[in-house]
């Protein structure tokens, strides 16, 4: 686990902040902090003004839609699945599960099976490919309708056509929430209101993708290496 030293960052509603990086510069502890699964021991991080510690955690959490690299899923169906994404007691109809399945661009290949929302899912989602199970689990999230998204690296399953596909339907389900991506695919991040860089717990650089590409060394250097090297994920 990586230790962060210096970070001082700002997320705004409306917005969306990337965080990129190498493997073990940071990035899901920044994540960790920001929902309580670590404690800073200094410093702090504040939610509307307010110590992430002074809240009620149930309260703090329900504000907060997280979604992991390997977002699990439970046996059951696709309905049962979203239903745990959603308030404590809430009801969910039909119409709100199909709003959160387009928010995260997974309503096609739910409706393309005969049981649509009745869609069997294996314990751990075995039966479906690793895209289709992080959209999945983006959209147990977006049935929350949280203040904050924080997406860590919940995008790397995508092929970069559906990865697209995601962040634009995204953008209008959580157009009024703060949005943390985690990344490591210079694509994902290319449109975000601001980009930090992280480098071994430390930002060495803020801002929009063009303005890192002309003033960031590492984003260069991070953004040249992908730009020679292609891949495909899973749909």
């Amino acid at each position: 686990r990586s230790v962060l030293s210096g970070v001082s960052v700002t997320a705004l509603p409306g917005t969306t902040t990337a965080v990129v990086g190498s493997t073990g510069s940071g990035k899901t502890t920044l994540v960790s902090l920001i929902c309580r699964l670590r404690d800073a021991t200094d410093g702090a991080v504040l939610i509307d003004g307010v110590d992430v510690r002074d809240r009620d955690p149930e309260e703090l959490w329900s504000g907060i839609g997280l979604v992991p690299q390997r977002g699990y899923l439970f046996s059951g169906t696709v309905a049962d699945n979203l239903r745990y994404g959603a308030p404590a007691g809430a009801t969910v109809s039909d119409e709100q599960m199909w709003a959160a399945l387009r928010g995260a661009a997974a309503d096609d290949f739910v409706a393309a099976h005969p049981d649509g929302l009745a869609m069997p899912v294996a314990q751990g989602g075995i039966n479906l490919s690793g895209g289709q199970r992080q959209r999945l689990a983006i959209a147990r999230a977006v049935i929350r309708r949280p203040a904050i998204y924080l997406f860590d690296d919940a995008f790397s399953a995508l092929d970069t056509g559906t990865d697209a596909r995601v962040r634009a339907a995204l953008r209008e389900v959580a157009a009024e929430a703060t949005v943390i991506i985690v990344a490591q695919r210079i694509s994902t991040v290319t449109q975000a209101d601001q980009v930090i860089v992280l480098d071994d717990g430390r930002v060495v650089g803020t801002g929009t993708h063009q303005q890192l590409l002309a003033d960031c060394p590492t984003y260069a250097e991070f953004a040249e290496s992908q730009s020679v090297t292609a891949g495909v994920g899973g749909q």
